[in-house]
């Protein structure tokens, strides 16, 4: 008898499982990479320009990834994207092998797994629209926020233990097999294809006509644009903080991995508390009020209190109670997407939404990392005024002018979840407008449609 492939729940948990030991390994290879950048260059520009490197594509690619994801299968869209993250962790494993690897290959590598991530995340948010009833969404994101974060407690530690036994080949070697694994979880599931709605029928179209639906979409509803707009300058700050996070720990530490490793783990923890109780809570039954106490919350708490002069201890509590807020806003703000757009315009608008949240994170690095090594690093390290100002609440020495950049960007991103509550398109957009009733269907993927 012809055994039936995991549908509704049962294959969006076979994906998970396969998603997170896959994570968990890159996770892990990327540790070891950061240590090999960061002793290599010394320099928070140069690692900050690998998420330049990764984010520049996908900019680039986003619109067009959304329009295939909506024509063809999103299981199919997964596994490309699995299958180029090999490619570009393959190559660096190659490299290193022959003793040939340079850190400018790390920016390739960056840029190939934007890429590849261009069609990984609107297809995945989509597919959940098809597999799980809308009641669940909240829970289902809940667990998807414990991927990005769940792999992170015990990645530093493996890594460090496994570093000085297998080397940075050798943890590049198993984030290479892992990648098999998570496409062999997304062979064996089926995931519907969405029911075709009418406004899907009238923004069919040539590629660029498709590409563009995204955005006019979003535009011609003040409500979704006004939480993209708080997600665009959230993350501005966020990504201008958190890009000198590693090189502030480390110039503090005189490059201590051991301790880097342990503040990582601690934000990892938090995210998982957090991812967690989103599991089993739900979130908000008003969503927006997830997104923008979130924002608040995540600014003063997560951010500012971790620029402040007292090490370690602080470090690890900024990031424990910080990070719990990180499940509570995405899964809030990605329930209220998905509960809204109907499920066969998700490609297209997940793809420009993203892009739109995204669009200062090229440049976010450029600015912190510049800030940290040409102005606020030479300031806080010699008596200026700018030292003499804020030395009581930072210090002074290597890695304080990066900690006075997160307090000043903590600020900022609370102030940030605070307007959304003065903006009346924002802080209503549960009632303004209506959901989307899905059908979930227990139907095969589609045969592909020709471009």
């Amino acid at each position: 008898m012809k055994k039936t492939p995991p549908t509704g729940m049962a294959a969006f948990i076979t994906i998970w499982i396969g998603q997170i030991v896959s994570v968990l390994a890159s996770t892990m290879s990327q540790f070891g990479l950061t240590l090999w950048m960061y002793q290599k260059t010394e320099s928070a520009t140069a690692m900050g320009l690998m998420q330049v490197c990764f984010i520049t594509p996908f900019l680039i690619m986003s619109p067009f990834a959304g329009v295939m994801v909506d024509r063809y299968s999103r299981k199919l869209m997964m596994m490309i994207s699995d299958l180029v993250a090999v490619i570009a962790t393959g190559g660096i494993f190659f490299l290193i092998t022959i003793g040939k690897l340079e850190f400018w290959h790390l920016y390739v590598a960056a840029a190939l797994n934007g890429i590849g991530n261009t069609f990984q995340w609107p297809a995945y948010s989509a597919a959940i629209s098809t597999m799980i009833p809308k009641a669940q969404l909240g829970r289902a994101n809940g667990l998807m926020s414990l991927i990005e974060a769940g792999p992170g407690v015990i990645a530093p530690l493996f890594a460090g233990a496994l570093l000085p036994i297998i080397g940075l080949k050798g943890l590049l070697g198993i984030d290479v097999a892992t990648f098999f694994l998570a496409i062999g979880a997304l062979a064996v599931v089926r995931i519907p294809r969405p029911q075709q709605t009418e406004e899907g029928k009238q923004s069919q179209g040539n590629m660029l006509k498709e590409a563009a639906y995204g955005f006019k979409y979003i535009f011609a509803r003040p409500s979704l644009l006004g939480l993209q707009t708080i997600f665009f300058i959230g993350n501005l700050f966020a990504g201008i903080a958190f890009t000198v996070v590693p090189a502030m720990i480390l110039a503090k530490t005189n490059q201590n991995s051991l301790i880097f490793g342990t503040v990582q783990t601690a934000g990892a923890i938090g995210v998982i508390v957090g991812g967690i109780t989103m599991s089993a809570w739900g979130g908000f039954k008003k969503r927006v009020h997830g997104v923008l106490l979130g924002w608040t919350y995540c600014g003063l708490i997560g951010t500012a209190i971790l620029g402040l002069n007292y090490g370690l201890p602080l470090w690890i509590t900024a990031m424990v109670l910080g990070s719990l807020s990180m499940p509570l806003i995405n899964s809030s703000n990605q329930a209220i997407w998905q509960s809204k757009v109907a499920p066969d315009l998700q490609g297209r608008v997940f793809s420009a939404r993203r892009l739109i949240a995204w669009f200062a994170n090229p440049i976010s690095p450029i600015i912190g990392g510049t800030l940290a090594d040409f102005v606020l690093e030479p300031a806080m390290r010699s008596a200026t005024p700018l030292a003499s100002a804020f030395g009581w609440l930072v210090g002074t020495g290597p890695g304080t002018g990066m900690g006075l950049l997160q307090i000043f960007c903590g600020v900022a991103i609370t102030m940030v979840g605070v307007a959304g509550y003065f903006i009346t398109s924002v802080r209503n957009v549960d009632e303004i407008l209506p959901d989307y009733e899905p059908v979930v269907a227990d139907q095969p993927d589609a045969v592909l449609k020709p471009i």
